[in-house]
């Protein structure tokens, strides 16, 4: 994780360089149990924010949002994004930012459990970024389940498969799996492809 784009970041909003709160981001992104949610996730999608930031309404609050929104990643919790948005709201609080801030970036981050329709602009757009991978090259999304299998290494293979099975399903059961038509016109399809493919081979 870039640390200058870190302290650009808190640059632009005001904020001291708060490098202990970076220093403790890029200490959970490294834990030894991530082989998917670690710092490479969040050098590409701050890498695809970059590249789609015309679309953002507030650009800060997304780049926060990514930046924590797989802050707190436990394997057997349900409340990852929850955890991961206090965090930021806490965060955010404590260094003097508006309600208003706190409670879009919470919001954001919430948007990335992917269980829910966005209407939100920059939530959509969040969405968007962090399913980008769906629609990577056959051979990174491959990687990609591999990943994900590895950081559930511990749960028994049938119920992963069902579980996995369910969750993929999910997606193409949505009319779109991405909201803005840059990435829908850009990665739909092969999003779909990858999708059916890894349900087969699961």
């Amino acid at each position: 994780m870039d640390k200058s784009q870190w302290l650009e970041l808190m640059a632009r909003i005001g904020f001291d360089t708060n490098m202990n709160t970076y220093n403790e981001l890029l200490s959970h992104y490294n834990q030894k149990h991530r082989h998917y949610h670690n710092t490479n996730h969040i050098n590409a999608v701050l890498k695809h924010l970059v590249q789609s930031q015309y679309l953002a309404n507030d650009y800060d609050e997304l780049e926060i949002a990514l930046w924590f929104h797989d802050a707190i990643y436990k394997v057997f919790s349900a409340t990852n994004e929850l955890d991961s948005a206090n965090w930021a709201y806490k965060f955010l609080k404590d260094n003097g930012a508006s309600k208003e801030c706190s409670t879009k970036v919470h919001s954001l981050i919430m948007a990335t459990r992917h269980n829910t329709i966005q209407i939100d602009n920059d939530e959509k757009l969040i969405v968007d970024i962090d399913l980008s991978i769906l629609g990577s090259s056959q051979k990174t999304y491959h990687l990609f389940e591999s990943w994900i299998r590895n950081e559930y290494k511990l749960i028994p293979n049938f119920f992963y498969k069902k579980k996995r099975k369910e969750i993929l399903a999910n997606f193409l059961k949505r009319e779109r799996i991405y909201c803005h038509n840059i990435f829908y016109e850009k990665l739909e399809v092969i999003a779909r492809a990858n999708i059916e493919n890894a349900i087969k081979n699961l």
